[in-house]
């Protein structure tokens, strides 16, 4: 691991719901800047427990990647007890882990704040169901029993429920707990492609079924980074500097091997919970999955976002009454920060 500088905030709780959740040549190279320069000072908030689905940040602290651009990262682990999105309204933290949903809320409440980039092209969130009950596609849904939390039932559930014509009948609820699903073989439960069918798995000693609910068309982007317009206004080359070196840590940590290692020691000196062979399971889930490189990031590069991704999105959340109608798409994100093909492959 390099010098660089960071600060992890620890916490101990249960997976949040959704919320309303060595690198190849670059197209964009990152300036370097004098060492003897102070390093500007930039923290970034995630939204849960320091884990590999947040590696790419940890990968840009451990290779020296902000020091490289003159910005020392303080990295903030989310938690259960944290308002993430609170700690930013506030001016308590510069940028933010954030989603779709977050970034119309801001819309709704005409808070000045915006999305600058899109780390993942895909929900992570999937519906996990047991092997060899005929549940392979979202059309076999009908009839299963849904162990769906709070979270979810805003968000994609009443997109799921109108293209396939399910019913909240079939809801039950759900609290982070195996034990409900294991029991019931004709259960579907929620979860997160890289973390939850890696639990299941080591249960029932086989592979569960597992659908990406991105599969079926809902388009939401998710670990976004959130800012203020004002700083995205007033320090633009501190911002592209620190995303450009995020974008190129997650461009190495996706390669995996001895390159990330110090990146994963930084994850699990935050989060013990953490081990490798988690941590290389939800490498190998994200790339096989395409959840970062996938649709407009196979020529944007990683955090690509297009008007057009946003405006459909919108439309389809309008359509099932998740989002209300007359929001100004335009003022949820920028592309000024983006779409430059970092980590293309």
């Amino acid at each position: 691991m390099t010098g660089a500088s960071y600060r992890l905030h620890r916490r101990t709780a249960l997976r949040l719901a959704t919320g309303l959740a060595a690198a190849g040549p670059l197209l964009v190279p990152i300036g370097r800047r004098p060492h003897a320069q102070t390093l500007d000072k930039v923290s970034f908030h995630t939204d849960w427990r320091a884990q590999a689905e947040h590696g790419g940040y940890y990968q840009a602290i451990a290779a020296g990647l902000y020091r490289k651009v003159g910005i020392e990262c303080d990295l903030r682990q989310g938690g259960s007890n944290l308002n993430i999105s609170q700690l930013l309204l506030a001016g308590r933290v510069d940028m933010a882990m954030s989603n779709s949903f977050e970034a119309f809320t801001f819309v709704r409440e005409d808070a000045p704040f915006f999305t600058i980039a899109a780390i993942f092209q895909k929900d992570p969130q999937v519906l996990i169901g047991h092997p060899d009950t005929g549940f392979d596609s979202f059309e076999k849904l009908k009839g299963r029993t849904l162990l769906i939390g709070s979270g979810g039932r805003v968000t994609y559930w009443p997109f799921l429920r109108r293209k396939y014509g399910l019913s909240d009948t079939q809801l039950r609820p759900y609290n982070f707990n195996m034990a409900p699903f294991l029991a019931d073989k004709n259960a579907v439960q929620q979860g997160f492609v890289s973390s939850e069918p890696y639990s299941i798995e080591k249960e029932l000693g086989r592979p569960p079924v597992v659908l990406l609910i991105a599969d079926a068309g809902f388009s939401a982007y998710q670990t976004t980074i959130a800012i203020s317009r004002r700083m995205a206004t007033e320090k633009k080359d501190l911002v592209q500097r620190f995303v450009n070196a995020s974008l190129e840590g997650w461009a190495q940590y996706l390669k995996g091997g001895p390159g990330i290692a110090a990146a994963n020691a930084l994850i699990k000196q935050a989060n013990p919970e953490q081990t490798d062979d988690r941590m290389a399971y939800a490498i190998k889930v994200l790339n096989e999955r395409g959840v970062v490189m996938s649709g407009d990031a196979l020529q944007g590069g990683i955090g690509a976002m297009t008007d057009r991704r946003w405006k459909g999105f919108y439309d389809s959340m309008v359509a099932v009454g998740v989002l209300p109608p007359g929001l100004d798409v335009a003022r949820t994100h920028t592309l000024e920060f983006v779409n430059k093909g970092i980590g293309k492959p």
